[in-house]
């Protein structure tokens, strides 16, 4: 496998020579073996619009050059429609609150920005992870608001599944309405009751809890 070498504060990587992620990713990947599972595409497409919205502010305030930022976004609206995600390698749990996760993405931008400017991936002389793709952002930053954001992308499938959920209570609660139990005395209702009422009561639980 040919492999392009590059360093951090640390030391000196062989990264892949295809790769669009760099040496931070790889130290991070081979340091945080955790879960087995790599980020949740919604998050990774939370991530890079956030560099995308970066990249856009930070030419308009005159700090990023505009071929840089344009190469920026492209790359940006390439991974946000679905492309380069095997490149994503770290790991969903990871130590450093989030900072594997947010160079991934710094350094996955950057080298495809850098193909696209006619450059080499590695080449950070063209376009660097930290100072342009990163720039004005912080791990502290990115990660609580790519969070937020994904959240949000995938609260309408959420919804589904507790409507889902909701009706399944309701259909128990007629179901087993005609079988009698034991009151639940740790609820100060020690009176026999009706299997059917304790799904019944699961079901309302859920609808008061959706329109508040």
């Amino acid at each position: 496998m040919k492999t392009r070498t590059e360093f951090d504060s640390i030391g000196h990587l062989e990264v892949p020579k295809d790769a669009y992620y760099g040496v931070q990713t790889l130290r991070a990947m081979e340091n945080f073996q955790i879960s087995g599972r790599k980020l949740h595409p919604k998050f990774i497409e939370s991530l890079v619009t956030i560099k995308k919205a970066a990249a856009m502010t930070n030419c308009k305030a005159g700090h990023l050059d505009s071929q840089r930022a344009s190469a920026i976004i492209m790359a940006c609206d390439e991974i946000i429609s679905g492309k380069w995600r095997n490149q994503f390698i770290v790991d969903a749990i990871q130590g450093g609150a989030g900072t594997s996760a947010n160079m991934n993405a710094n350094e996955v931008i950057a080298n495809r920005a850098i193909e696209l400017l006619g450059g080499e991936r590695g080449d950070y002389s063209v376009v660097h992870p930290n100072d342009h793709v990163n720039m004005a952002q912080s791990t502290n930053d990115v990660i609580p608001s790519a969070g937020k954001l994904t959240v949000i992308r995938l609260f309408p499938v959420l919804l589904l599944q507790l409507g889902k959920l909701h009706q399944a209570l309701m259909d128990k609660a007629k179901e087993f309405d005609h079988v009698l139990k034991m009151g639940r005395t740790q609820l100060q209702d020690a009176v026999p009751m009706r299997l059917g009422q304790s799904f019944q009561a699961g079901g309302r639980s859920y609808r008061c809890n959706s329109k508040s």
